[in-house]
């Protein structure tokens, strides 16, 4: 490849150390196709404080390869220090670990090399390449170039989606590809006799699993794909792909230029696996949609698919599924591709269809990570804070300088429990983002204004902490993003402003981990609290105006303007509040502190009913738990419920219907009695059946619960009991979702339930489901549930 100037977006990132230094290795995707870039004998940095100048050099006399330097710059606490250059990126981690021993911190020294590089030329995910000589071998590689930041740049993607069948004890029987012109099943077996029906897709059979593995490897070779996603794709299909390849004596080679895949495990999570495969971003479907805050009962292929497409997989029960695919393993082979297939083909159209693909792609725009980097908030984090620190003359701590403290959360009101007319919320955007940028919460910021000598040069906030007001990152950080983030809205880019969004929202609690190496109660602090008082600011605001809140949430505040009002007349009231406040912050600011106003309230929402329960057997009003029935301008209605049974998946399907319907009858001034008692009569009379499955988690191995033993975990127990004695799979000995009815003998699983020997406990559904949910409905009106049922002979 002749040396050029191009655009890429940066898929997967490498390094490792060589004879004469360290080499960084980014594969791009480009309008060219891949190309390899690799960046030769680079050197490492690290830092330390330079009273311990005497100690490095003991230890680095013995080490070749490093050498000090000195830099104009400091740590927080003010100490210069010198620059630690190695030749290999390993020797960092080696003299970190030398000098640990003698509680000499070896600043910045876990920064690996091709983060490094990127971070320090501002550069995330899109880069321009300039100069640069080509690869002898004629590959599209090009060595020693240069890159620069190319944020426009998108790239057009080919994009696999790959599904496997197996055994119920993970032999592997089929392999399916789907996304790019060759789809394909590859199958465990011999082709049959007779010819079968076409299909829109290649059955290819493979007489050995070395053979599925080498088809395989093959494939991928031959189609190149730059993206591969799947259904729990590394945790099970690869996984089970790598076990089956070392097991038959073959290699899994996915990767770009037949590489294998980098496995690592997750150092917290006990079995959990990564899987960079050097050139190719592989993406899990669900790792992709909690990511962008997807949320759905199940994460399972089934119930996504069927929620979001209205469709879902050819076997639906795990019991059946297993068993069918044993026996169209040995029966119908063509049927089982079909099912393998399938797979691919639901997951490409989730993928389509929640835009995840896009989402992901802008999220490595914004964040700098690596697109199929889940999680990374810190991460990110420092992938924007380090380069503009260091410009500042200052380094980074290390991750535990400050000990780990507890600090104020986001301030949430006392509720006033009721019913009401007319009620309007108010919401701060972006509240914690708009208190660092108008209050200059930061860092750097913080260690200058805690050195300062001039009152006048620092932004006083609370717990006793100065900003100062010239040299800071964060607020500019912010800036940046949020204005690219109001671009994104213009142009209709919905992924990448959501992905700006959860990446500013993100920043303060970065602050408070105490895994980051920027963590200090007292920086987050500064914005909790700060948010507290604005809160308590805007409360007082609005009761002088005459209205009264009856609660708030972090950054919202529920207004109830105290007499009924028409659509038109609350939002004429809230879009007054509106710029009144925002008026008045920017007066205040700029006379108190001389500021800038960048905190902004917005109208949210006009709950034309609203209710707001009591804390279950109290008359303390509720937090974080209300309904309530919405009135946008054009005056369409619709009932939202936070945090009450109605959306919380523990309870029953029974007890949300019935939370629904009577909170709706009363809403909408409809006749609500005899609907409890219809609904408790036709409980009793079994008409509710099928609503009475509590589904629960397991959040542990079954064998873990010895003392206190939750009705989900007897249920679960049963089952497996159950399943063993059938010749069926035990699905609940390490977690799970157990589905279950509470009957006369107590917690049931819905896998004996066949059996039929068990009564439902249906006195059990009315006290414990219906009876609390009516109740705290009920209770603000003078009313109860038992009243309401003392003339319904039989149910109590």
């Amino acid at each position: 490849m002749a040396s050029t100037e191009l655009k890429g977006f940066i898929l997967t990132r490498h390094w490792r150390d060589t004879p004469t230094g360290t080499d960084i290795t980014y594969w791009l995707a480009t309008d060219a196709g891949p190309v390899k870039v690799v960046l030769t004998s680079r050197r490492s940095v690290a830092f330390v404080a330079t009273r311990h100048q005497a100690a490095v050099q003991a230890q680095i006399a013995s080490m070749p390869g490093l050498a000090l330097r000195e830099l104009a710059l400091k740590t927080f606490q003010q100490d210069p220090v010198i620059g630690v250059y190695a030749k290999h990126f390993r020797q960092l981690g080696r003299l970190a670990r030398a000098l640990q021993a003698q509680d000499i911190p070896l600043l910045e020294a876990d920064v690996r090399p091709h983060d490094r590089y990127l971070m320090e030329r501002f550069i995330t995910a899109g880069v321009l390449v300039e100069g640069g000589r080509a690869d002898p071998a004629g590959r599209a590689t090009l060595i020693d170039c240069k890159l620069k930041p190319a944020p426009e740049f998108r790239p057009a993607l080919k994009v696999v989606s790959l599904d496997i069948e197996t055994s119920q004890h993970e032999a592997l029987y089929s392999i399916a590809l789907d996304g790019l012109p060759e789809r394909v099943v590859f199958m465990l077996g011999d082709p049959p006799a007779e010819p079968e029906e076409p299909t829109d897709f290649a059955l290819i059979y493979c007489p050995t699993r070395k053979a599925l593995i080498e088809s395989l490897n093959d494939w991928f070779e031959r189609n190149d794909p730059d993206v591969l996603i799947g259904w729990n794709v590394i945790q099970f299909d690869l996984r089970v792909l790598q076990k089956t390849a070392d097991d038959c004596g073959a290699q899994l080679l996915l990767g770009r230029e037949r590489s294998r895949i980098e496995w690592r495990t997750h150092p917290g999570k006990q079995g959990y696996l990564f899987a960079p495969t050097p050139g190719r971003v592989v993406i899990d479907g669900i790792d992709a949609l909690k990511a962008a805050v997807w949320s759905f009962p199940s994460f399972s292929l089934e119930t996504v698919s069927q929620t979001l497409l209205g469709e879902g997989k050819s076997i639906g029960d795990e019991y059946d599924k297993m068993a069918e695919i044993e026996r169209r393993y040995q029966h119908d082979k063509p049927a089982l591709a079909h099912y393998n297939i399938r797979d691919c083909e639901l997951v490409l159209r989730i993928f389509d269809k929640a835009k995840l693909l896009q989402f992901v792609l802008e999220r490595a725009h914004a964040t700098g990570l690596q697109a199929d980097h889940f999680g990374g908030s810190i991460a990110a984090f420092s992938h924007h804070y380090l380069p503009r620190m260091h410009r500042m003359g200052y380094v980074a701590p290390s991750v535990g300088d400050i000990a780990s403290k507890a600090y104020p959360g986001g301030y949430v009101m006392d509720s006033v429990p009721g019913f009401y007319d007319s009620v309007v919320v108010l919401d701060y955007k972006s509240l914690y983002p708009s208190i660092i940028r108008t209050f200059l919460v930061d860092p750097v910021g913080f260690a200058e204004g805690s050195h300062a000598s001039d009152p006048g040069r620092v932004v006083m906030g609370p717990d006793d902490t100065a900003f100062s007001r010239e040299k800071h990152c964060l607020p500019e950080i912010v800036t940046t993003l949020w204005r690219a983030r109001d671009e994104a809205k213009r142009v209709k880019n919905e992924p990448l402003s959501q992905a700006l969004k959860l990446l500013m929202n993100s920043f303060a609690g970065v602050l408070g981990a105490s895994e980051c190496r920027f963590f200090n109660p007292k920086l987050v602090s500064a914005v909790t609290l700060r948010g507290h008082e604005m809160m308590k600011l805007t409360r007082e605001f609005v009761e002088q105006r005459g209205y009264q809140v009856i609660y708030g949430d972090t950054d919202s505040i529920f207004v109830w303007l105290r007499r009924t009002h028409t659509n038109d007349e609350a939002h004429a009231v809230a879009a007054s509040l509106v710029q009144d406040i925002n008026a008045w912050w920017t007066r205040t600011l700029r006379e108190e502190q001389d500021l800038s106003n960048l905190l902004e309230i917005e109208f949210d929402t006009h709950y034309s009913k609203f209710f707001m329960p009591t804390i279950r057997g109290s008359d303390v009003g509720s937090k974080k738990r209300y309904a309530g029935l919405s009135t946008d301008a054009s005056g369409k209605q619709e009932m939202v419920y936070r945090g009450l049974e109605m959306a919380r998946s523990d309870w029953t399907p029974l007890a949300r219907q019935f939370q629904q319907g009577l909170l709706s009858r009363i809403f909408q001034g409809e006749p609500y009695k005899a609907f409890v008692t219809d609904y408790a009569r036709a409980t009793m009379a079994g008409g509710k059946d099928d609503l009475l499955i509590y589904r629960k988690r397991l959040r542990h191995r079954l064998d873990d619960y010895l003392v206190n033993v939750p009705p989900q975990v007897r249920a679960a127990r049963m089952a497996d009991a159950y399943n063993a004695s059938v010749n069926r799979p035990m699905q609940y000995q390490n977690g799970g979702w157990i589905q279950y009815v509470m009957t006369r003998n107590g917690p049931e699983p819905l896998e004996t339930l066949e059996t039929g020997h068990s009564r439902i406990d249906y006195e059990h559904y009315l006290s414990k489901q219906l009876q609390p949910i009516a109740d705290a409905i009920l209770h603000p009106m003078g009313e109860s549930f038992i009243a309401l049922m003392t003339s319904q002979q039989g149910l109590f």
